[in-house]
């Protein structure tokens, strides 16, 4: 453990950190789950609700430094293109 009181401070506010990544990654990763399974499902309506809370979620998490910004654009767009052959097969 830690003796000094800046290394005493910092863990306190490592131990926040960690929290705060942590409810934001499960965030995110909760929206991903939630999209695949909508686009499995082949529901159309929902899958294309789940991809804009999806997307919403992924930019959060590039600007709370959860994601890198081309890790965020590479899910948006697999994800995207997911979506359109869901509504391309329906329609």
């Amino acid at each position: 453990m830690a003796d000094h009181f800046s290394a005493l401070k910092r863990a306190r506010q490592t131990e926040k950190k960690t929290v705060r990544n942590r409810a934001n990654k499960s965030r995110l990763r909760s929206a991903l789950r939630s999209l695949r399974e909508s686009i499995d499902k082949g529901d159309r309506e929902a899958a294309q609700a789940a991809y804009r809370a999806t997307v919403s979620v992924v930019d959060k998490g590039v600007q709370k430094g959860v994601l890198h910004k081309n890790t965020a654009s590479r899910y948006k767009s697999r994800l995207s293109a997911r979506v359109k052959a869901i509504t391309a097969k329906k329609a």
